[in-house]
């Protein structure tokens, strides 16, 4: 419904979607005139840092995408609009993902594809089948783990009613961070989004293997591999947290 809804007004949606691209691209723009100063950051090479901005901008793109209004989820809350859903025959989580669906964070996706599609057409890489395959499953599974903290951010808010930039410093936060090279940062910081908030699976491990950088930490190599099953890992207590979320909902009594 809300995907015809926008299509109705198409030059209205092609220039949302644009506006979307172009707002999300202005990051890279920054990173482009860093390096007009500089020939490296962090000992990165500018089409490094646009396989890491454009991995990361996918992967949230697409969580985004499919999850992003669930941010939402706290203003149902307290305003007690929750309760005309949870009497729908249809799963909370996927009525609460397509209401108000946004199609125009379309734009997010297609500009972080392009960057890096630049990036990995310039980058003096010794490209293999398996290391082709594990930018593709990069971007995928990247976009499972930020779905799966998307999920338990709007799980959170069933209990702290208004957290949304909770959830949002450790998906829009975590990709900012992510966009640089992990050789900016502390170990303190990087053990942080290994151990604690797995958002180093997202791209920098798989990446780190990609252009046969070694990793900061010294994590062994099969690390790079194993992006899929930390998003499952992260999708188990998510869920189980959205449905003790949901069982814990009494209204708002009005």
């Amino acid at each position: 419904m809300w995907i015809r809804s926008t299509m109705t007004y198409r030059a209205s949606f092609l220039l949302a979607t644009l506006g979307n691209a172009v707002i999300s691209l202005l990051d890279f723009v920054a990173i482009v005139i860093m390096f007009s100063h500089v020939d490296a950051l962090g000992g990165f090479t500018l089409p490094e840092i646009a396989l890491l901005y454009g991995s990361c901008t996918v992967s949230l793109g697409l969580a985004d995408l499919l999850l992003g209004n669930t941010g939402r989820i706290g203003a149902r809350v307290r305003d007690g609009s929750l309760d005309t859903m949870l009497v729908r025959p249809v799963p909370l989580l996927a009525q609460v993902a397509a209401d108000r669906f946004a199609l125009r964070r379309l734009g997010r996706i297609t500009q972080g594809t392009a960057v890096m599609a630049w990036g990995i057409a310039v980058l003096d890489v010794d490209w293999t089948v398996l290391k082709a395959l594990l930018v593709v499953v990069m971007a995928v599974a990247g976009a499972g783990i930020f779905a799966a903290v998307l999920v338990a951010g709007a799980a959170f808010q069933f209990l702290a009613g208004d957290a949304a930039e909770v959830q949002n410093s450790f998906t829009y936060g975590g990709c900012t961070m992510l966009q640089y090279p992990p050789t900016l940062f502390g170990k303190d910081l990087l053990r942080g989004v290994v151990f604690v908030v797995p958002l180093a699976f997202v791209n920098w491990l798989p990446a780190l293997y990609v252009l046969g950088r070694p990793d900061p930490l010294g994590l062994p190599g099969w690390t790079a591999f194993v992006s899929p099953l930390v998003a499952l890992a992260l999708f188990l207590p998510a869920s189980l947290a959205w449905r003790a979320g949901v069982r814990s909902y009494r209204s708002t009594g009005s």
